[in-house]
């Protein structure tokens, strides 16, 4: 790929998305732009309700953009499609369907061969999350964070253009939470899928991101700022607590989401600074194998 056009393998355009309603049009996102390179893991975080959830389903083709344009790998986004595979906060796995039956019926849709190699495939991505000995098992046998488990393998087994993350660990306890980002980076790292994640977790961005895209409070969101991670990988979890940058630029992120909070909610953001919970921080990796 040409340097020039590194980093415009997913270019957000001047993107807009207005809904109706009964008091006239709401306009929830307005000229949002953004380029991401080929191979490049991006987080979107801002505050609750600010569209970034709006954003992600609108690369993802759920969503018609009402303004702007979105282009992958050159060509225009039209609808949603196998090229773009999507995690959400909930697994939305099919209750009746094996783990393993889960993650073949996305396979079939788009990957050639016989039955037994789609099988193979599915297989091989369940073992890659962990999950080798619990191909069998119904979404009832799992916990949550073994079925957020079967749906990272679900995404990856497509072998997208562009991996889409909805806040797919924010249901989960802190220790999952964790160890499902461990397993998330390894399996970024086996093919460097470009990935666009949504997340609320300051912490989490910086551990996974290459940059933080920051989107600014509606109504009429777009990008406020973005921020280089200078971390280099593979990255470990406690060396990173313990690099005099880690909470600068920590602190930059919720500066940022602080100087975007209503009055109401600024005092909430600031308390995400308190020692109390960089010492947690520091627990939990101390606890991690």
């Amino acid at each position: 790929m040409n340097p020039r056009n590194q980093r415009r393998y997913l270019e957000l355009s001047q993107l807009g998305k207005i809904f109706p309603t009964a008091n006239g049009p709401a306009v929830i996102v307005e000229g949002f732009d953004l380029r991401v390179a080929q191979g490049e893991f991006v987080c979107l975080i801002g505050h609750s309700g600010c569209g970034k959830s709006t954003v992600l389903s609108m690369v993802a083709g759920l969503s018609e953009p009402t303004t702007g344009a979105i282009i992958l790998a050159g060509r225009e986004i039209d609808g949603a499609g196998p090229d773009r595979g999507m995690v959400f906060q909930t697994p939305c796995l099919l209750p009746w369907l094996t783990a393993l039956e889960n993650v073949r019926l996305a396979v079939d849709q788009v990957r050639p061969g016989t039955r037994d190699a789609r099988s193979n495939i599915a297989r091989h991505y369940l073992e890659l999350v962990g999950l080798g000995a619990s191909v069998d098992r119904r979404p009832a046998e799992l916990s949550a964070g073994m079925r957020q488990r079967v749906s990272l393998a679900r995404a990856f087994a497509l072998s997208p253009k562009l991996l889409l993350l909805d806040e797919p660990f924010g249901a989960l306890d802190s220790l999952t939470r964790m160890d499902l980002q461990e397993v998330l980076l390894e399996l970024w790292a086996r093919n460097k899928k470009t990935a666009f994640m949504v997340t609320h977790d300051v912490d989490e961005a910086l551990f996974l991101a290459d940059r933080i895209a920051m989107m600014t409070n509606g109504p009429a969101a777009r990008l406020g700022d973005v921020l280089q991670v200078p971390f280099p990988r593979p990255r470990n979890r406690a060396a990173l607590l313990e690099n005099p940058s880690y909470y600068g630029l920590r602190e930059q992120l919720i500066g940022f989401l602080t100087d975007q909070a209503p009055a109401t909610q600024a005092k909430a953001v600031e308390n995400a600074l308190k020692p109390g919970l960089e010492s947690e921080a520091h627990a939990l990796a101390s606890a991690w194998p």
